[in-house]
């Protein structure tokens, strides 16, 4: 364990501010415009109460045990059990890295338009500046960069919502409302794997985590919201051009450019904390750096422009996950398992991935993560009381 906290509520409260001022979440936002604003804002609530709950446990856990979000996954499967997850997430992260540093060089050129590889290069390279400053040294400047951001979210917002616009989406039901609380489950869902990367120094585990999922969830909401709105009364999706006809300009630049930055900083940082539980030689912040090396030449080589199929995946892979570190933590309060590999989970979360899988068919009002969690609990918890009958009645 850590043996000193370092971070404060606030520095872990900008955090997150910065992770959930995103591109990727505006253009996602943009989805739920069929539905209509009143169902669509529902959805999104619904999604990121659900969503935030996890988010919560998962950075708790973190939080309480001073350990990395993939040390905590040795607590529930074993040293080498952890590994599956391990890899995955470090796929993941490198995948999200890219997809952010795309979706952002589009819009960055949708108002400056440069060669195509340039406002990746420029994405990419501030972000490796933001790594090397290193996560404690970040304060002042994170401040200055979310306040900046905050200004400029908000002119955004009324620009959107303050105009003579009147409503012109078509709402259909080419996207369920089952469907839509889904895609409000993901975004936070997908941060599940890194949350303890950042509250395993906090000062305070309880209210940092609590503070780090309430701002993060509020502001993934609010930049729902604005691409759900641009799509309805702007009658886009494109931020960059809404962004143009509102004369937002250098403005609108600076919110791609540094949201983008903020965001996918934490991607690549916990990409590196996670390489170091494959193996403790490899140093965490160089590791983070080829991570946006990587990144960056993955979304100047590679079309990305439909995330949903990606954001299922990391659903699947971390909710029975997330269910059963829940369930030995909170529930059963198991201690931390000792050996090389859990079979019992291993086998637990199997069966967790494939009902995702099927419930992925099935629409419910809330989504299909929800349901998959509890089953993946329950699974936990009968499965535990059975062996701890037989090995009583041995």
């Amino acid at each position: 364990m850590n043996s000193t906290k370092k971070t404060s509520v606030f520095a872990n409260a900008l955090i997150w501010f910065g992770a959930g001022v995103s591109i990727a979440e505006i253009l996602t936002g943009t989805y739920y415009s069929t539905l209509g604003f009143g169902k669509g804002l529902a959805a999104i609530l619904i999604g990121h109460l659900i969503g935030g709950v996890m988010m919560f446990a998962a950075g708790l856990i973190g939080g309480l045990e001073e350990k990395s979000a993939m040390e905590t996954v040795k607590m529930s499967f074993g040293e080498k059990g952890s590994l599956l997850f391990v890899l995955l997430n470090v796929l993941q992260l490198v995948g999200w890295t890219a997809i952010m540093i795309y979706d952002g060089a589009l819009a960055a050129g949708g108002i400056v338009a440069l060669p195509g590889w340039v406002w990746p290069l420029v994405i990419g390279g501030l972000i490796i500046v933001w790594i090397l400053i290193g996560l404690t040294n970040l304060g002042k400047v994170n401040t200055v960069a979310m306040a900046a951001l905050l200004i400029l979210c908000l002119i955004l917002c009324f620009v959107i919502f303050g105009g003579n616009n009147a409503a012109e989406a078509v709402i259909d039901d080419s996207l369920s409302f089952g469907a839509a609380v889904e895609l409000g489950v993901a975004m936070p869902l997908s941060w599940l794997p890194l949350i303890s990367d950042y509250t395993r120094e906090a000062e305070k585990p309880v209210a940092a985590t609590a503070v780090s999922v309430l701002v993060y969830s509020a502001v993934s909401i609010f930049m729902y919201v604005i691409g759900m709105g641009a799509s309805i009364y702007t009658g886009t999706d494109d931020i960059a051009s809404i962004m143009v006809k509102a004369g937002l300009g250098i403005a609108g630049l600076l919110i791609i450019v540094f949201s983008t930055v903020t965001t996918t900083f934490l991607d690549a940082y916990s990409a590196g904390v996670s390489c170091v539980s494959i193996s403790e030689k490899i140093n965490e912040k160089w590791a983070a750096v080829a991570v946006a090396v990587v990144g960056t030449i993955a979304a100047i080589v590679y079309p990305m422009d439909n995330i949903t199929d990606f954001l299922y995946l990391i659903g699947s892979v971390f909710a029975p996950m997330i269910a059963i570190q829940i369930a030995d933590y909170f529930v059963l309060k198991k201690k931390p398992f000792k050996d090389a590999v859990n079979v019992q989970n291993l086998v637990i979360w199997a069966i967790g991935f494939a009902a995702y899988r099927v419930l992925m068919r099935v629409d419910t009002p809330v989504g299909n993560t929800l349901p998959d969690m509890v089953l993946t609990v329950l699974i936990c918890i009968i499965v535990s009381s059975v062996r701890g009958k037989a090995q009583t009645a041995e």
